[in-house]
């Protein structure tokens, strides 16, 4: 492919090597957000168009709002890596990717300047008009693939998007002290904590033991709707916010 025609408006085209067709005649709904986890967006941009890399993205979104589309929307770009989310395997065929330039945790994880978060906003929108996308399932790597990806991150203003109608949020329920629930516990109570989040979308087994599996999507989960404190441990702040969600997309859960 030579070039082809940007999917949103404005956006600069440079051609990654790395897509295909989207497989089984799975189409695009829902978005990932990652961080390029790298020292420089340039840096970034030349790998995600190598083809010895063997990744890609849809978009590229530079720290001045510059958007680069690398991979057409309507094809598979190979953006998600070993991931779930609902039971699907392969969201490569059920997504569009977009890597956020930030060098992330490993480089010192600065905040997301506004003119990038104003377009990362105004290119989710467009995806969203353009593939019927829900808010909820605008979501981010880590929560597709919790303890290997922890990116976009806690400094990630998932709050910011969720007021221009991108994503799904609820306020998150103040931390208070009281029972906890923590790797090594078991019984009914685990057994609730993993079947909601189960529910919600995370790749969670259903055992009824708080195992490190387990500990691992809860801090996915708090990292991205309780960010004050990411550990793992299930408090009454991250149970009641948890419920929250559930309840306020209680009518689109099948």
């Amino acid at each position: 492919m030579s070039g082809f025609a940007p999917d949103h408006a404005g956006a600069e085209i440079r051609v990654s090597p790395n897509f295909g067709p989207r497989r089984d005649g799975m189409r695009a709904d829902m978005i990932i957000l990652h961080y390029t986890g790298m020292e420089s967006g340039h840096a970034a941009e030349v790998r995600l168009c190598d083809a010895e890399s063997e990744v890609s993205s849809h978009y590229l979104v530079h720290e001045d709002g510059r958007i680069v589309q690398m991979v057409r929307e309507s094809d598979r770009a190979w953006h998600a890596g070993k991931s779930s989310w609902r039971g699907v395997s392969d969201i490569n065929s059920t997504s569009i990717g977009i890597e956020i330039v930030n060098p992330g945790h490993a480089l010192g994880y600065p905040r997301f300047p506004k003119p990038q978060i104003d377009a990362v906003i105004a290119l989710c929108g467009g995806i969203m008009q353009r593939h019927k996308v829900r808010p909820e399932r605008v979501l981010a790597h880590s929560d597709i693939a919790p303890g290997r990806k922890v990116d976009p991150g806690e400094k990630f203003p998932w709050k910011r998007l969720f007021g221009e109608g991108v994503g799904h949020l609820v306020p998150p329920s103040p931390v208070r002290a009281g029972p906890v629930l923590t790797e090594g516990d078991a019984g009914p109570d685990v057994e609730k904590l993993q079947s909601m989040l189960a529910l919600y979308g995370y790749g969670v087994e259903i055992t009824g033991v708080y195992d490190a599996q387990t500990r691992i999507v809860v801090e996915a989960f708090q990292r991205h709707f309780r960010r004050r404190i990411v550990d793992g441990i299930a408090d009454g702040s991250t149970l009641r916010t948890l419920e929250r969600l559930l309840a306020s997309i209680a009518q689109d859960i099948d």
